[in-house]
């Protein structure tokens, strides 16, 4: 079950620029198993969805091999991830998002970053955090994918399954409700924006 360096795999991946000489199963896990599980969090907003999600991201594909077409792996990756976020959105009516918020207070005045929350904690402060929350899951979807993943219009009309102005209006709409939200973060006279920390 380990190996999957058969036909339809080892074809896949070589279209796809993917060296395959040892390339089994684990492989796979450990070469995705960070970005797709960075996509999980970000649209999610909590570990054990994003955990449970990321398990279920890499059964689809695992079942799915198959059928998959030699293109952008990567990609595939994104939508099979997205698509499976939006049916768990679909079934629960809405995800909970409150995950995202807490235990904030206990973490900012931690001194101590635990190596499993460093890859939370890398991107996102709390603003952020509450501001991502309070999109719909569509313009959340979309904005993640476009601002965070970096995907373009284009990639994102084909992970969705929908129109490219679809995808614009989601975007555009996503990011308004965003500045609205983290207005009290804009630079104002007297205030200047942050920036980093400076090396010392």
């Amino acid at each position: 079950m380990r190996s999957l360096r058969y036909g339809v795999f080892d074809r896949c991946m070589k279209e796809d620029n993917v060296t395959t000489a040892t390339l089994d199963w684990d492989d796979i896990v450990a070469e995705h198993s960070a970005r797709v599980y960075r996509l999980a969090y970000r649209l999610t907003g909590n570990r054990q969805d994003a955990e449970d999600l990321t398990q279920d991201v890499f059964i689809r594909v695992f079942r799915s091999l198959d059928s998959y077409e030699p293109g952008n792996f990567p990609g595939w990756l994104h939508r099979i991830t997205t698509n499976l976020f939006l049916d768990r959105v679909r079934r629960k009516s809405r995800v909970r998002m409150d995950g995202f918020y807490e235990g904030a207070e206990e973490k900012l005045l931690s001194s101590e970053v635990l190596p499993e929350s460093a890859v939370h904690d890398a991107n996102f402060d709390p603003d952020i955090e509450l501001a991502l929350a309070s999109l719909s899951d569509e313009f959340r979807v979309a904005v993640v994918l476009c601002d965070i993943e970096g995907l373009s219009y284009e990639e994102i009309s084909d992970v969705l399954g929908v129109k490219l102005g679809t995808v614009r209006s989601r975007i555009h709409r996503g990011r308004t409700q965003l500045r609205e939200t983290l207005a009290h973060r804009a630079p104002r006279k007297g205030r200047t924006r942050f920036v980093g920390p400076v090396g010392i």
